[in-house]
Order: C-alpha cells, then sequence, then structure tokens
C-alpha cells in the first residue's frame, strides 16, 4: 500500500498538527479499544447519534483547516448527527476566513426520510446548510446529483461511511475520489473492519483490501495513505486517512 508515514507530503512537519501517539492494541489496551469502540455506537452529537470517536472527529477538524475544506460530501448519512457536526465545524472555518461562508454538506444515502426529519427537530434550518441526496454510491450517476451541489471551484473534503464492504469502499473511491482537489483529503471510514483483533462482531470487512487494490489503480496513485495521520492512537480508520497529490 501507497503509505506516507511523514507529517506533510514535502517532509516537513505541519505546523497545524501535534506529534502522533501511538497506542497498539494489545494486553489492557486492547480491552479499551474493544469498550471505547462499543461506546461510539452510543454517542451523539446536538441529540442525534453520531458514531465517531472524539479522536478522529479531532483529526478532521485539523484536515478541514488544512485543506481549506469549504464543502463535506458525505457518504452514509445515517441519523444526521455528523452531518451537523461538519456543518458547523465548516462554519467556524469560516468564521476564522480560512473558507468562503458559502458553505455546505451534501450528504448521502439511499434513504433519508429519517434522517430529515431528525435534523428539522435538530435544526429547522438545517437544509440552508446540508443537503440530503438520495443514491447508491455504487451507482454512477450518483456524482451527477451530488455535484448540483457543490459551489463552483469549492474545495470538498469526502468521507466515506457507508457498509463497510469492498464493494461499497471500492465504488466511493471510484465515483468520489474526482471531487478532492490537489492536497485534499478522502476519508475512508472504519478499516478497523479488517483489523482481526479490533473488527465488530458480523462485518464483513473488505474495506483496507479495497483501499489497497484502487490504490494501485491509476486514479489511485493520485493518492498516498497517511498513516501519521492517526495521530491519537486510537482510531476506526486505520488506513483510511487519503490525501491526493500533485502529479
Amino acid at each position: 500500500m501507497n503509505e506516507r508515514r511523514r507529517s506533510s507530503l514535502d517532509g516537513r512537519p505541519d505546523k497545524h498538527l501535534p506529534p502522533p501517539v501511538r497506542a497498539l492494541p494489545e494486553g489492557r489496551l486492547l480491552q479499551y479499544w474493544k469498550e471505547r469502540e462499543r461506546q461510539h455506537l452510543r454517542d451523539v452529537y446536538a441529540g442525534l447519534r453520531i458514531k465517531k470517536f472524539p479522536e478522529d472527529l479531532r483529526v478532521l477538524e485539523h484536515l478541514l483547516w488544512i485543506s481549506r475544506s469549504q464543502v463535506v460530501i458525505e457518504l452514509g448519512t445515517h441519523l444526521g448527527g455528523s452531518a451537523l457536526w461538519f456543518r458547523d465545524r465548516l462554519r467556524t472555518v469560516a468564521a476564522y476566513g480560512r473558507v468562503p461562508e458559502d458553505i455546505r454538506v451534501v450528504t448521502v444515502d439511499t434513504t433519508q426520510d429519517r434522517a430529515r426529519a431528525l435534523l428539522q427537530d435538530a435544526d429547522p434550518y438545517f437544509s440552508k446548510d446540508i443537503t440530503l441526496v438520495e443514491g447508491d454510491i455504487t451507482d454512477p450517476g450518483i456524482t451527477e446529483a451530488v455535484a448540483q451541489h457543490i459551489p463552483a471551484t469549492a474545495r470538498c473534503l469526502v468521507v466515506e461511511d457507508t457498509a463497510h464492504t469492498y464493494e461499497t469502499t471500492y465504488a466511493a473511491l471510484r465515483h468520489f475520489s474526482p471531487f478532492v482537489a490537489a492536497d485534499g483529503y478522502f476519508v475512508v471510514e472504519d478499516g478497523i473492519v479488517d483489523i482481526a483483533q479490533l473488527s465488530p462482531p458480523g462485518m464483513p470487512g473488505g474495506v483496507v483490501p479495497a483501499v489497497r487494490d484502487w490504490l494501485t489503480m491509476e486514479q489511485g496513485r493520485r493518492f498516498h495513505v497517511r498513516r501519521d495521520l492517526e495521530l491519537y492512537g486510537v482510531t476506526c480508520h486505520p488506513y483510511g486517512w487519503l490525501q491526493r497529490v500533485h502529479l
């Protein structure tokens, strides 16, 4: 797998990032990992289920700032908590003048009725900055439905959080990686399903193999795996922090 372990693509430390901490999943720490994995399934943001490690959310905050992303394309809406979180982080980045004020989260799932109702209850004006798109990410046509909601020249961060199988991961990379500009990021969530001692019960896996195979293709060779972005020791996304490079 094409990995890059340095703090920036040119080899210099990135002033926006802290030094990484390593936490190997073994012994008592393995039990901690498993308890944290169970805990995150019931975590919430603004009253809605979010299902993300705080450590991974912190890395995403760093990447939004570093990449100057104006738009987040979220693949897998679930109950809408993460869409709200991304929207609020983008608002903050815009308030600091880092990106234009015309921020947007475009979030995709096969059905959106429940998420729409929950988002409406949490924030009656959510649709100003959050667009719900219904569709299957394995369908190439879904990219057109997403593209029409993205401002011209906007920099996008893509976050894949769907079924965590080989098919869906590979399709997401193939269809949505073109939205990522040079030096931008594509985040593939939950590679943890392919780590034997950490994989939640009943998960078929295939995320890391899909990333590995895609990186060997012409499209994938434009990206590097940033293992150094596994900053805080525990993460649900091993091998999932991908940065596009200049070619």
